[in-house]
């Protein structure tokens, strides 16, 4: 498959910021103001206001970490398959820490990254999606027109707030201390190898990837959902993005439904 001209490498041009209160926000006040392209990416030695999953922050120390949003043309991507850009940049940091952490390095549903029971980094993907109108009955349909694909991974910080229950770096790993910017330089040549992989060559070998290296998978765990408590079984998690729990029936999850214990 022809790429296409706006198919720039991801992590060109890299914006270095000293501090910022969201890379994500950054990323995508470049989006609303027109200035946007393909491939750029936002990396800030501080966040004064980083954002995770499900509404909550993300706390990292001043220059320890690697805090760093890309801006991602989904070009031939449906915006029914978003968990296949979520696997990507799964599949992406996970072989990217898994290099220096060693194989105990894992990939926790949905897209968090742990090492042993530790969780060592996370992605938070916002998307832009411009509705329009299509077909003869003019319904209304969205289009999928930008992500901004959000990463923090802890490097070098050593001390964390003790809310956090189970954070790691790599430098209590590893005992060594790096350059987070040039770290986070190897992650985009990663992440751009395989979203090139993505678009010309489809899901299936990163999915593969994904299923290979999942958190806890074939062994069952504690779960929350609403007020109850339960143990399920880890069986899979399906192309589209739905965990799939074995316990008194089979289930499938979404994200957001279920709390991991």
């Amino acid at each position: 498959m022809p790429q296409p001209s706006s198919f720039k490498a991801i992590g060109t041009p890299v914006i270095e910021l000293q501090s910022v209160d969201s890379t994500n926000i950054y990323a995508l006040n470049k989006v609303h103001a027109g200035l946007a392209q393909h491939g750029m990416a936002i990396f800030a030695h501080e966040q004064v206001a980083g954002k995770g999953q499900r509404g909550k922050s993300w706390v990292s120390e001043k220059g320890k970490n690697i805090n760093l949003s890309v801006i991602i043309k989904p070009h031939s991507l449906n915006i029914s398959g978003q968990f296949q850009l979520s696997a990507c940049t799964a599949v992406a940091i996970h072989d990217f820490f898994r290099h220096y952490a060693g194989d105990e390095t894992t990939i926790k549903w949905p897209n968090d990254l742990y090492w042993q029971d530790r969780k060592a980094g996370g992605i938070l993907i916002e998307n832009v999606v411009v509705s329009r109108e299509s077909g003869p009955d003019s319904y209304r349909e969205g289009s999928w027109e930008w992500a901004i694909v959000g990463i923090g991974i802890n490097i070098n910080q050593t001390t964390f707030p003790p809310e956090l229950q189970n954070p790691v770096s790599l430098k209590q790993i590893t005992g060594n201390t790096f350059d987070t910017l040039e770290l986070a330089k190897d992650l985009l040549n990663k992440l751009n190898s395989l979203y090139h992989q993505l678009i010309n060559n489809g899901f299936e070998n990163i999915y593969d990837e994904y299923l290979l290296h999942l958190y806890k998978k074939n062994e069952t765990v504690k779960l929350k959902k609403g007020n109850r408590v339960f143990g399920a079984l880890i069986k899979t998690v399906t192309p589209s993005g739905q965990l799939i729990i074995q316990h008194a029936i089979e289930e499938s999850v979404d994200f957001g439904n279920v709390e991991w214990m």
